[in-house]
């Protein structure tokens, strides 16, 4: 269900210092922009994306890693307050909402405290065509969430979810499969 190659990284880097004050330049000015600045907004997305489709719409407050590891594609929407920790690779298909208050975390560190804040891990997350993710949501690293699945309000998703699948909780469990 997509690719979970770990990347590994050292926080400290000069190379990824440089990357993340891009992308928080660029959500800074995004977040910042007035509400009827649209195309401004769009505009400041498509510099900072990797990859987007036709219908991009993002609420403010948006906050990611470095911007470039996040791919959506036709007719995205996501509410006010949603943070991509996107270390590894982000792709997110077609016609996707997601609600406010949601994360998505790329990113991990070491369980042993010896050197825990000097570098990290980071496994790539997918989320396929026509995906419903409902406000307050967390989605960790490695998940990929299968086309025509719902992600109910409030879950934290630990593991993949199936195609046509509604998962609710902490951790996120099936409930019902879409018929």
């Amino acid at each position: 269900m997509g690719n979970k190659e770990k990347v590994t990284y050292l926080r400290d880097s000069l190379d990824l210092k440089q990357k993340t004050k891009r992308a928080a330049m660029l959500t800074h000015a995004f977040n910042t922009s007035s509400p009827d600045e649209e195309s401004k907004k769009e505009e400041l997305l498509r510099e900072l994306l990797g990859k987007c489709g036709q219908h991009l719409s993002i609420e403010h407050n948006f906050h990611c890693d470095l911007g470039y590891n996040i791919e959506v594609g036709e007719n995205f929407y996501a509410g006010f307050n949603f943070t991509v920790l996107d270390m590894a690779k982000v792709t997110v298909g077609d016609n996707c909402m997601i609600g406010p208050n949601v994360g998505i975390y790329t990113a991990g560190h070491s369980i042993q405290p010896v050197d825990r804040t000097k570098d990290g891990y980071a496994i790539p997350i997918t989320i396929g065509n026509d995906v419903w993710i409902g406000g307050s949501c967390t989605i960790l690293a490695g998940v990929s969430i299968g086309d025509n699945s719902i992600v109910a309000a409030g879950s934290v998703v630990t593991k993949d979810v199936p195609s046509n699948t509604i998962v609710a909780g902490n951790p996120a469990k099936r409930i019902k499969d879409i018929e």
